[in-house]
């Protein structure tokens, strides 16, 4: 599974992602109540590979860093 991280428009960081290479793509917002985020928290700490906003893979560290900021 390959996650990428977005910015919405009117925001300054990452707080939404989507799948890619998978169909179908599910887009999500960072949000708590969310299954697919929740999901994708899971993911990423088992391994799964994580871009940033602009396709960057981030290495494992980085990725688990970045979950780690999240709520």
């Amino acid at each position: 599974m390959t996650y990428k991280l977005y910015i919405r428009e009117f925001e300054k960081t990452a707080d939404a992602a989507m799948t890619i290479n998978q169909q179908p793509q599910i887009s999500f917002l960072f949000d708590p109540a969310n299954t697919d985020y929740q999901t994708f928290k899971k993911q990423v700490l088992a391994g799964a590979e994580l871009q940033d906003a602009d396709g960057n893979t981030m290495t494992t560290e980085e990725a688990n860093a970045f979950i780690g900021t999240l709520s």
